[in-house]
Parts: structure tokens; sequence; C-alpha cells
């Protein structure tokens, strides 16, 4: 008796599990005035559905596909069509037609692109009479929405986090006459315009700029670094400013794909990075040199550029046709971070060194706490680094050609820190020098 219990118990449990990973693949197309979402999920998701069983078939598991289609329909409103909203101009679109349903095997190929999917939808089911394991099978959907004209501008939430613990969405945008614009998102990535006005990538690029300065610590302990010595404004602007140019060439460049692609160049830069805090900090302790500072801060810049650029790389989808405006504002985005920073930073020192340590007794310790924890970073991400065999590149046209687009890069941003730090200084202590009578 027990084990007749455990036997009919254990599929109902298990259909209540959450699965680990599940990835949902989706192809959104405007068609004149309808809007075609193709979407393909894994069967095991979508709980709590009383799937028809084979009668008499051995396992509970075994789905009966020639009465699976009611049941399949309903698990498509439930978990998919329900956690989707679609936006036209802004304005939400109403619940959409369910067109058509299939159940597909895990082997099945049919999503690798529309037009595949799409036939795929409108072809002969699989038999009603073939043993399909319902824990892996697949639930393909075809949903059409009503629009005004295919040429209006698409929005989307998808709200699928709880299909499983993790859940990828691989979404493939179709605007008509246009090329597929890829989107992944994990979890609920909310609102998301798939054909973005430029004033729309600015804001959200500024947004993901100013939160990834302030969650980035190692940026923040570098930031540290080269606050302690020099807490004036005068002293504080040609230092930021070298950083800000240095990170802005990096960034742009590798957003346009002037960056080196191998395994081995991400852990160099992160190694890279915990090393310039390092020596900041070791810097502050022996003698902090305020005039070749921002020469030192404008090379690691450059380092510090890459790392936002990786930061930067799974949100430039976001960008729609506005490269170049989603990177300038996400610059504009750390530096309103780093602003942030330094209006706390800068009175909070000073108010420590009043009160609480003499100045130099506090660089020194506060300098040391940062070489310490940066120290540990650096053996970490060595240690990562050292796992990567590196191969020097090939010296063929490709090659020269990167490297003359970055050294001119290098002379844009050694040109444009002269003009601001050079010219106009100059003048400007030549505009308060007193004429000789």
């Amino acid at each position: 008796m027990c084990l007749a219990a455990t036997f009919f118990l254990a599929p109902r449990v298990s259909a209540h599990d959450i699965p680990n990973d599940v990835t949902v693949q989706t192809f959104l197309k405007p068609d004149g005035q309808r809007l075609r979402l193709l979407v393909r999920v894994p069967l095991l998701a979508m709980r709590d559905m009383d799937y028809p069983k084979r009668r008499g078939a051995t396992s509970s598991d075994l789905l009966d596909l020639s009465r699976a289609d009611a049941t399949l329909r309903d698990a498509a409103t439930l978990w998919v069509s329900d956690e989707i909203e679609l936006y036209e101009n802004d304005q939400r679109l109403g619940a959409p037609e369910v067109v058509s349903v299939r159940a597909a095997l895990p082997s099945d190929p049919s999503f690798a692109s529309y037009e595949e999917a799409l036939a795929h939808m409108s072809a002969v089911p699989l038999p009603g009479d073939m043993e399909f394991l319902w824990s892996q099978g697949l639930l393909d959907v075809l949903f059409e929405y009503p629009i005004q004209s295919d040429q209006s501008k698409f929005s989307i939430r998808p709200k699928l986090a709880r299909l499983g613990i993790r859940t990828l969405t691989v979404l493939r945008f179709l605007p008509p006459g246009g090329a597929v614009r890829g989107f992944e998102f994990v979890g609920d990535p909310g609102l998301v315009h798939l054909d973005p006005r430029w004033h729309q990538a600015a804001l959200q690029f500024v947004k993901l700029g100013f939160l990834h300065i302030l969650d980035g610590i190692d940026h923040l302990l570098f930031l540290f670094c080269l606050v302690i010595p020099f807490r004036r404004c005068r002293a504080l602007v040609a230092i930021v400013t070298s950083f800000t140019i240095a990170h802005s060439i990096t960034l742009i460049a590798s957003a346009y794909n002037l960056a080196p692609d191998a395994l081995w160049f991400p852990p160099l830069i992160e190694t890279l990075i915990a090393v310039s805090i390092v020596y900041m900090a070791l810097e502050n302790i022996v003698s902090p040199q305020l005039k070749r500072r921002w020469l030192i801060t404008f090379a690691f810049g450059l380092v510090h550029g890459f790392g936002f650029s990786f930061a930067l790389r799974q949100t430039l989808q976001f960008a729609g046709a506005h490269l170049l405006t989603s990177l300038v504002s996400f610059n504009v985005g750390v530096e309103l971070g780093q602003l942030l920073v330094l209006l706390l930073l800068v009175p909070a020192l000073g108010l420590l060194f009043r009160f609480v340590v003499a100045e130099k007794l506090g660089t020194v310790i506060l300098s040391a706490i940062v070489a310490h924890t940066a120290w540990h970073w650096m053996t970490e991400r060595f240690g990562v680094l050292r796992q990567f065999r590196f191969e020097w590149p090939a010296l063929d046209a490709a090659f020269w050609a990167g490297a003359l687009r970055w050294a001119m890069l290098v002379v844009v941003g050694a040109a444009l820190y002269w003009l601001i730090f050079g010219v106009f200084r100059t003048t400007g202590r030549d505009s308060e020098t007193p004429a000789r009578p």
C-alpha cells in the first residue's frame, strides 16, 4: 500500500517543483494590422496543470496528445500570455488570440528562425498515440494581437520569472523592412522598448551608468584613493577629468568592437583594475604627487573603461539604433554617480581629518586598508587569469588597422586634455596677471 501511494504521489509532487533553469524562446513580428508572437517554453515550467495522461500507460508522466489541446491552450494563456504585456505606441494591447498550440519534442529544431517556427505552427501535430513525456516536452504557441500599424513603436514587459528559479527569455524582434534585433532577459527586465526613441535610450542608459558606478565597489575604491590626499576642488577637477576622458575612450571603442575578444582579456582587465587600486593606495602612503597623478589616472582610466564595457555589453541590446547616444548617456550616468560620491566623500574626509585623526596619519591608515583589500582581489583575479593561455595576435593588416585606430583615439583624448587643462588654464592665468606699468 505504501509503495503504491509513493508511486502515485511522486509525479504529483514533482509537478509542483520549480525548475532551476528555464529558457523561453520568442519571436515577435508586426505584420500589417496584426502582431504575431511565437513562444516556445518547457512544459515542466508550467506547473499545477491537469495534463491528460495516457490510459493504461505504465507511467503517469506520459501525456495523451490526442486529448491535450484544450489543456495546452489553457497553459499557454495562464503561464505565457497573461504574463506578457505588449504595448503599441505606449498603449497596452488587449488579450491575444491563441491561434495554434503544439507539443514539441526537445530535439525539434523549428525555432531556429521565425519562418521555420511559423511553418511549424501550421504543420501536422505529433501523432496522438505517441509516447510523449510531458516533463521533457515543449509547448509552442502562436499568439496574434490586433494592432493599428506595423510601423508603430512596440514595447514589451515579460514577467516570466515565475517559470523557473532562473528564467532566460530570448526574444527576436522582426520589424518590417529591418534587421532582426535580438534581446536576452534574465528574470523580469521591466518595460523594454523594442525600437526606442533616442530620449528613451538616453534616459535608460543614464540610469544604468549611475547605478553601475554605485554598485561597482572596485571603481568606488579607486575613486576613494584619488580623493583621500587631494580634496580641494581645483585639484580634483584635473584628476577626475583625466579619468573620465580615459574611460570614455576605451568604453566607446569596446562598444564598436575594437577591444580584444580573447577569453583572457576580461580577467586581465579585472586584475589590472585591482592593480590600479593597490598602486594608488601605496602612492598615497608613500608620497602622493598631484603634478603627475593626472597622467597615472589617465592610464588607469583606460583600464577601467574596459571594465565599464563588460558591464555595458549585455545592455547594449536596449540601445536600438542609438548606439552612440546610449554610450554617451551611460558615461553621463557614470559621471553623475562619481559626482554624488565626491560630494559625500570630500566633506566626510574633511570632518574625519579635522575631528578624529590627523590628516597624514588618517591618509596612511585608510590607504593601507584599501591596499589590503585590493591586494586580495589582485591575487584572486591573477589566479583566474593564469588559467588562460595567452596567444600573441597575428600581425596582419587587421591588427595594424586596429592599432592605428587605438592610437588615434589616444591622441584625441590627449588633445582634449591638453586643450582643457593646458590652453584654457594658461589663458586664465594670463588674464589674471596684472599688466606692468
